[in-house]
């Protein structure tokens, strides 16, 4: 599977290339483009802050560039947290995307967006700060509604980033059963 993985507000950091190691060990062909033009941060607040002073749509044309070469592929798009809004705004615009891997995090759905049974896999903590039961609910609808096959997998207990290794979210076992998970997801695809 051709997978395209965006990383989340701390940039292109060593665990992002050690999630893309991990899919490439399985047998798929992975790239991580950097939206944030090889800067990382050591906190959530930073993250956001470099996200903000980049833009939203200059974060986007560059995610729209990076892909651009290996759509017409069927890519599966994924990403972690703010990734994961990035992996979903471009899923739902590319009509052969063949998949969509969401770690962390969601985004808005546009009203008009219409998928022909895009299989969507959602892993997520629970609670989540950034992801609520109730905006949750909401988001669940709206990609069933856009036609999109979509899997919702919650980890109590977990920080918002329980998969990366490097924060202090780390959960270890939420995060080998989300990778197995998510494997098996691609496997099928």
């Amino acid at each position: 599977m051709d997978i395209m993985l965006f990383h989340s507000v701390y940039g292109l950091t060593p665990s992002v290339e050690a999630a893309a190691e991990r899919l490439r060990a399985a047998g798929h062909q992975v790239w991580t483009p950097d939206l944030f033009g090889g800067r990382t941060v050591g906190t959530v607040e930073e993250g956001m802050e470099l996200r903000d002073g980049i833009g939203k749509d200059e974060l986007l044309k560059r995610a729209v560039l990076a892909t651009a070469p290996y759509s017409e592929r069927g890519l599966v798009y994924m990403g972690l947290s703010f990734g994961a809004s990035v992996a979903q705004t471009l899923a739902l615009g590319d009509e052969k995307a063949r998949g969509l891997l969401l770690l962390h995090g969601t985004s808005d759905i546009a009203e008009s967006a219409s998928v022909d049974e895009l299989p969507v896999q959602l892993h997520v903590a629970e609670p989540d700060p950034f992801e609520t039961d109730d905006w949750l609910s909401a988001w669940y609808l709206q990609m069933r509604r856009a036609g999109a096959d979509v899997e919702v997998y919650r980890y109590r207990g977990a920080g918002h980033l329980y998969t990366d290794p490097e924060l202090p979210d780390y959960d270890a076992e939420a995060a080998e059963r989300t990778w197995a998970v998510a494997l098996s997801f691609l496997d099928s695809l």
